[in-house]
C-alpha cells in the first residue's frame, strides 16, 4: 500500500442521513463497495481494492458546505499548530479513530476541512 502524501488531499467524507440507503445508492449507481464499521460509518473502498478513498458518515449530516475534504499529515500536532498560526480555527478534535487521529478546522474563508494521521 502506498502511504498518503503529507498535507495532500487524501480522503473525501460524505455526510449522509441514512447510512444503509446511501450505501445501497452508491453500490447500485456506481458499483462502489464498502468497509463496514458498524452503524456509524462505512469506508468507500478504492477502485483497485487497495485502501479507502472516502467514507459515508451519518454523524455528520450533509450541509451547505458539502463533503468534508481530508488531508493527511505525518505529524498531526505540528499540523494543528501550523493551521492555528496561519489563522485557521480548530473546530473539532483532535480525536482518535480506529487506526489514527484527526481534527477539523475552518480556513479564513470558512471552508471546513479535516486532517488525519495514522498515529
Amino acid at each position: 500500500m502506498v502511504l498518503p502524501t503529507h498535507h495532500a488531499i487524501s480522503y473525501i467524507e460524505l455526510g449522509v442521513t441514512d447510512l444503509a440507503l446511501a450505501r445501497d445508492f452508491y453500490a447500485s449507481a456506481f458499483g462502489w463497495t464498502f468497509n463496514d464499521y458498524g452503524p456509524a460509518y462505512a469506508g468507500i473502498v478504492a477502485a483497485d481494492g487497495d485502501g479507502e478513498i472516502g467514507g459515508l458518515n451519518p454523524s455528520a449530516p450533509p450541509s451547505v458546505s458539502g463533503p468534508l475534504v481530508l488531508l493527511y499529515s505525518r505529524d498531526l500536532d505540528a499540523t494543528i499548530e501550523a493551521v492555528r498560526a496561519a489563522g485557521g480555527e480548530i473546530l473539532a478534535g483532535p480525536d482518535d479513530f480506529p487506526g489514527g487521529r484527526r481534527f477539523e478546522f475552518s480556513d479564513p474563508s470558512g471552508n471546513r476541512l479535516g486532517v488525519f494521521a495514522d498515529q
